[in-house]
């Protein structure tokens, strides 16, 4: 039996209209963690950029990193524009993505 997985693209912010991260994983709530926790040295950590203010599901690893590489090639202003379509307020996610409270996504 295969197990279906998973591809992850998120938006990670310092604050509302701060610091502004894109990153891809396979396994959100723990990659988001590992932001939140400091367990890595690097951009994140530097700027404090630990609040999952959006992400996007795909299927494959391929699809996951082009999207995540076309998001990083926006300019900030559209970046900002695709995240308050769907998380106006610049909420943090995680809490509910780690609960499980919230699994909507954009599936692609």
């Amino acid at each position: 039996m295969s197990r279906e997985r998973s591809f992850w693209v998120y938006i990670l912010a310092s604050r509302i209209g701060g610091t502004l991260y894109i990153g891809v994983t396979n396994d959100l709530v723990r990659r988001v963690y590992e932001h939140r926790s400091k367990f890595v040295p690097g951009f994140t950590r530097k700027y404090g950029v630990d609040r999952l203010i959006y992400f996007e599901q795909f299927s494959t690893a391929e699809t996951a990193i082009e999207r995540e590489k076309k998001l990083n090639k926006w300019n900030r202003q559209w970046k900002i524009q695709l995240i308050e379509k769907t998380n106006p307020n610049w909420d943090d996610l995680y809490e509910g993505i780690a609960s499980g409270h919230i699994t909507d996504s954009l599936t692609y």
